[in-house]
Formats: structure tokens, C-alpha cells, sequence
């Protein structure tokens, strides 16, 4: 499933850092702003404890963890609107991507000038938002302008259409996000086929130093104020310790490692885990001796719809889906015990797939 979480921010935040915490590849990082052309791309696993507490019950040859795309933009700052900072490709970037993470800067670092002269993650915060904002207004009034000429043509839609729009243009034009403008589900049909930047879900990462890994700092109070009240997910990260930790081959070293940081796993799975979440998905589980893996699928979708996540001939000939749930798997043991206990259901098409569900299809082609 070809999702995508785009990682935003002003430029020397660290979002390369912790890009390359997680990603499969590594974007350069140096201090000099706006030395990036281009955005990273990387598929990260998704990381989920239940695959290896499945294994305890069913040996297997390897266990395969659901993944993410994740795309590194390099650094925005006043003024991408316009370009500056090759901005506007950037900005195109964004615009491709399904959700996003917002790395601020919450750590000082003398040896890591801020491009505007102090540490101010809230500021940082404004200053992204209003770029986003003045894309989406441009976007806004292309096509109040495409609408109001099929008006005059007798398009009685596009009237009705020009109403949402012109909601969305006085909502923006006010320092406001697309996101938190509330609006009929009838009426979205208007302003989807725009994919408004700041409509997307947004999360915020707090890229703090070492010592703040655990306890935040002064400047994570600033932005759990700034944010009191919005529906949005914070997450603090010390990018710097973990990208040492990331590059520790030995699992034990990470461990303590991250036990001497007083941290009993990464920030980073946290904040993959909550894109995971960001993004309305959910894995389902295929257990089994040759393999134990982790599939994605978006909340709310049908078991044959989930079969063809696997390959489309299960989804075409979808007979029924024999299901066990996670906990009961677990718990009882086996495949055998779920039966023996009545946990062990057979579901037609119209069942709806529940995350942690472990599935077997049934397909006839």
C-alpha cells in the first residue's frame, strides 16, 4: 500500500537526523542551510512486538514487518511560497504525501546556527504553517475563479461549490488550517481534488539533546502550550543520541544504550508507529512456518479487500476468511486451542477486518 509520510520543518531542525534513524537510506546532513536539492525517499519498517510474540507459538523461517514510505523535505523557511530555497519544489513534495511529521528544533547548539537567530520551535511552528497556508490560498482561488466562469455557464454545482471555497479561502486567509475547518462530508467533493497542504494529519516531533531525552525542556513547554487544545500528537526524540544508537550493529549495545539514556525504546518507533496511526491504518497478521508477516490496510476495510493487499487472485476469488484474534492466538497457544475455545471464526465478505486479526484466505480462480 503506497502510502506516504513526508517529515517537514525549518531548515537545521535535524530532520535528516532522524531520517536516517529509521529509513533504509540516508540523506546527507551538514550544517549549512539549504545545501539540499532534492527530498529523500525510504521505506521503514514498522516496528510491532506482537511479530516475535507470534513466533513463540509458531516457529517460522522469518518474520516480515508491514512498512511506510517516508519522504525527508529538506528545510523550508520564510518565503518558500516563492521559491526561496528552491521552496516551491518542495512544497510540490509535500503535496504528494498522505500525512506529515513536523520536526522542531527544541535543543540549542551554538555550532548549529538557527537561520533566524534564536531557538523558537513555536515561531518555527507559525512560520511553516503560514507557507502552507499562502500555497493553499493560491490553490483556493484557481478554482473559485475555474467555478465562478462555469456558473455563468448555468453550472448549478459549481455554485454550491463556489459557497465551500469561498468557507475555506476566509478560514485560511485567517491564519487558520484546511484541517480544522469543519464542513458537510457532502461538501468535501469540492475541495479534495486540491489536496490542500495543510489539510493533511500533522504530528509533532520535539528534536531535543541528550539530556532532555526524557523529561522535555523548555522548549517542548512551549509547543504542548502552543498546541493545548489541538487534535494533534507530540512526540519528543533526542535525534542526536539515536542516531548513534541506530548505528550500534549489536542489539544488546542499543539496549543499553537506550537504558543508560533512560529510555526503554527509541522515540522513533513512537513517532513511526503514530504516522502508522496518523495515516488510518492497521495491520492484519498471515502466520505461519514459512513466514510470520505484517500487512497493511486502512481502517474500515472488508476481508476480501484485505486478501488483496496479499494478491489480487485472493480478493477475486475470495471464498471466506478463517480468523483468529491476536490476544487469543497468543494466549491459548495455537491454531488448535483457538478452535477447541470457539475463537476460531469463519467470515464472509462483509466481515470487517480488525487490527491484530490474524487471517487465512480461502479463494477459489
Amino acid at each position: 500500500m503506497a502510502l506516504q509520510c513526508g517529515i517537514i520543518g525549518i531548515t537545521n531542525t535535524g530532520k535528516t537526523t532522524i531520517f536516517n534513524c529509521i529509513s533504509n537510506t540516508k540523506g546527507e546532513t551538514n550544517a549549512y542551510a539549504f545545501s539540499a536539492t532534492k527530498s529523500n525517499i525510504g521505506v521503514i519498517q514498522v516496528p510491532d512486538p506482537r511479530l516475535f510474540e507470534l513466533e513463540k507459538h509458531q516457529t517460522t523461517e522469518k518474520i516480515v514487518h508491514t512498512t511506510v514510505e517516508i519522504v525527508d523535505i529538506p528545510g523550508l523557511t520564510k518565503g518558500s511560497n516563492k521559491g526561496e530555497g528552491v521552496g516551491n519544489k518542495f512544497l510540490g513534495d509535500i503535496r504528494n504525501t498522505d500525512a506529515l511529521i513536523h520536526v522542531l528544533r527544541c535543543f540549542d547548539d551554538e555550532a548549529l546556527p538557527h537561520i533566524d537567530g534564536s531557538v523558537d520551535p513555536v515561531r518555527d511552528m507559525e512560520t511553516i504553517d503560514f507557507e502552507l497556508q499562502v500555497k493553499d490560498l493560491e490553490s483556493v482561488e484557481k478554482k473559485l475563479q475555474r467555478l465562478e466562469k462555469l456558473i455563468r455557464a448555468g453550472d448549478k454545482d459549481a455554485k454550491r461549490g463556489v459557497e465551500v471555497l469561498e468557507k475555506y479561502r476566509d478560514h485560511i486567509g485567517n491564519f487558520q488550517n484546511a484541517r480544522t475547518l469543519e464542513i458537510k462530508e457532502e461538501d468535501r467533493k469540492h475541495i479534495d481534488d486540491l489536496f490542500l497542504l495543510t489539510m493533511k494529519p500533522v504530528m509533532y516531533v520535539c528534536n531535543v539533546d541528550g539530556k532532555s531525552a526524557v523529561t522535555g525542556n523548555k522548549h517542548v513547554e512551549k509547543v504542548m502550550e502552543a498546541l493545548k487544545g489541538a487534535d494533534a500528537e507530540v512526540i519528543v526524540v533526542a535525534g542526536a543520541v539515536e542516531a548513534e544508537i541506530a548505528e550500534l550493529e549489536s542489539e544488546a549495545d542499543r539496549l543499553e544504550f537506550l537504558k543508560d539514556a533512560g529510555l526503554s525504546e527509541p522515540g522513533v518507533d513512537k513517532m513511526v508507529r503514530a504516522a502508522y496511526r496518523m495515516l488510518n491504518l492497521q495491520t492484519f497478521f498471515t502466520v505461519g512456518p514459512k513466514e510470520i508477516r505484517a500487512w497493511t490496510i486502512r481502517k474500515g476495510m472488508t476481508a476480501p479487500q484485505a486478501a488483496g493487499v496479499i494478491h489480487s487472485d485472493l480478493e477475486r476469488g475470495f471464498i471466506r476468511a478463517e480468523v483468529m484474534k491476536y490476544s487469543d492466538f497468543v494466549t491459548l497457544g495455537s491454531e488448535h486451542a483457538c478452535k477447541e475455545a470457539g475463537r476460531f471464526f469463519i467470515e464472509g465478505k462483509n466481515y470487517i477486518v480488525e487490527d491484530g486479526d490474524i487471517l487465512h484466505i480461502r479463494f477459489n480462480v
